[in-house]
């Protein structure tokens, strides 16, 4: 036995307890997360230990309704569709707050590999993180009823705001975030918002599980050889609107200041082998555009914040290419005019509300990482 103090004595008995005759002889934890890795004294070895923080407030989903989405999820994809694209629940118990996993070994978190190397360095990586993206998608479309009985299963779950709704706040401080700048979404943009609203929250072939975070951390791919890339972090699954997982290839997410739209491509080819519809340009691009423009809408609700940060700071600069980046969607696919208009236009003035943050955005390399 390895010697903790008590709250973690505490989660390696209840390890033991759920593994036994297993015993604990090492213990890691991977800060800042509630998680650790325990090294075990027989097979499998290693696993990843996550459990409930006690008496921590929580967002509008509690850390218990986030274990319970977990647990509900991977054993969906393991023991209902039997795939390997995340890792196993090796054990659970749920009223005590804690979930013991899989250990992926050699794998790695993919953002670690693009920040220490860069994204030119990891191509095949790259792919892989595009490909499991859709896989994911694309092996879970059509399966939502199996999920759902699941999930009940642990407790209560909404589904309708699983689909479209659990960002529907943050999308309506955005419009009045904007609407402070003289740009309110009026007119065309109005209208095709209120049709883009519609494709998300009635995905039809398109409604898919996804993990609720499609960033690189939560892909671990092999550093070296054959990528083999698999999804962590489902706490907070659902099946929503597939092209939500795409928007990262396309738009840069919280870490980024750019991305590579080119993995898209191997994104679709892989949601097609289950969503066939995915071939078709038109619904593919609109799907997409949706998606994106949704998030934007979701990361103009910090205008606020960012006004008040430092000269420089690249949240703004991110801010800047996470509009233009869904104008441009729009535009490439030939759908959604009266939005990508008013996306170049809110860049445009940002770019003026922020001198430091016009800057050529288009020029800068793949997976640039923004200075937290």
């Amino acid at each position: 036995m390895v010697d903790l103090d008590l709250p973690q004595n505490t989660l390696v008995n209840n390890v033991e307890r759920l593994l036994a005759p297993a015993t604990v002889v090492g213990w890691r934890r991977l800060e800042p997360w509630a998680v650790a890795r325990a090294e075990l004294s027989r097979p499998p070895g290693a696993v990843i230990v996550k459990w409930m923080r006690p008496h921590r407030p929580g967002p509008d989903r509690s850390e218990s309704w986030r274990l319970r989405s977990e647990v509900a999820a991977l054993r969906f994809l393991s023991d209902d569709l039997g795939v390997r694209l995340a890792p196993r629940v090796v054990a659970a118990d749920l009223e005590a707050g804690l979930v013991v996993l899989e250990d992926l070994r050699p794998r790695v978190a993919l953002d670690g590999l693009l920040r220490a190397d860069g994204a030119a360095a990891h191509g095949e990586r790259l792919a892989a993180f595009a490909r499991v993206r859709g896989e994911l998608n694309a092996v879970t479309a059509g399966r939502a009823e199996v999920y759902y009985a699941r999930r009940a299963a642990l407790g209560a779950v909404d589904r309708v705001a699983d689909c479209a709704g659990r960002f529907a706040g943050f999308r309506e401080e955005g419009r009045l975030q904007v609407a402070a700048l003289g740009l309110e979404v009026a007119g065309g943009a109005e209208r095709e918002l209120a049709v883009v609203l519609e494709e998300l929250e009635a995905p039809g072939p398109f409604l898919a599980l996804s993990n609720g975070d499609a960033e690189a951390n939560n892909v671990l791919v092999r550093s070296s050889g054959v990528p083999d890339a698999r999804v962590i972090d489902f706490e907070f699954a659902g099946f929503t609107h597939a092209l939500h997982d795409a928007v990262c290839l396309y738009v840069p997410g919280p870490g980024w200041l750019s991305v590579d739209g080119g993995m898209g491509e191997a994104y679709r080819r892989a949601l097609a082998a289950g969503v066939p519809e995915a071939q078709d340009d038109r619904r593919f691009g609109f799907g997409l555009a949706a998606a994106c423009f949704s998030y934007a809408l979701l990361r103009l609700q910090r205008l606020s914040l960012l006004d008040g940060r430092a000269v420089g700071d690249d949240s703004r600069v991110q801010l800047v290419a996470t509009m233009e980046a869904a104008a441009r969607v729009a535009e490439s696919f030939g759908v959604l005019p009266g939005l990508a208009g008013w996306g170049w236009r809110v860049a445009e003035a940002l770019r003026w509300r922020w001198p430091d943050a016009d800057v050529d955005v288009a020029g800068l390399p793949a997976f640039v990482p923004r200075r937290h």
